[in-house]
């Protein structure tokens, strides 16, 4: 009689630990409707852009590079841009990993 064994696969190697990444940007809105966004971080962020979604317009002056301190300008216009409008920016650290963040208004 033949025994079957039955053998449990190895597990899988452990994932390296990530940490979250935190969003290098502070949005100055003293002057709204136009709008800072202040690189926060301690990086060179490239190819930032900035885009919007919703009723409203957008006015922006976003260099292709922003070096840490840096602003990046915005003017939002629109009849309720709180209520239906969100910015999108999105950049890439040093790494090179794409990030987005949405911004509502």
């Amino acid at each position: 009689m033949n025994r079957l064994r039955f053998l449990r696969s190895p597990s899988p190697a452990p994932r390296p630990l990530r940490f979250a990444y935190a969003v290098p940007w502070r949005v100055d809105r003293s002057t709204s409707p136009h709008l800072r966004l202040v690189n926060t971080g301690r990086q060179t962020l490239s190819g930032v852009t900035v885009s919007i979604a919703g009723g409203s317009r957008l006015r922006v002056s976003a260099p292709s590079s922003v070096q840490p301190g840096e602003a990046i300008r915005a003017s939002v216009t629109g009849p309720d841009p709180a209520r239906d409008t969100v910015l999108v920016v999105r950049w890439f650290p040093p790494d090179g990993r794409e990030y987005l963040w949405q911004i509502s208004l």
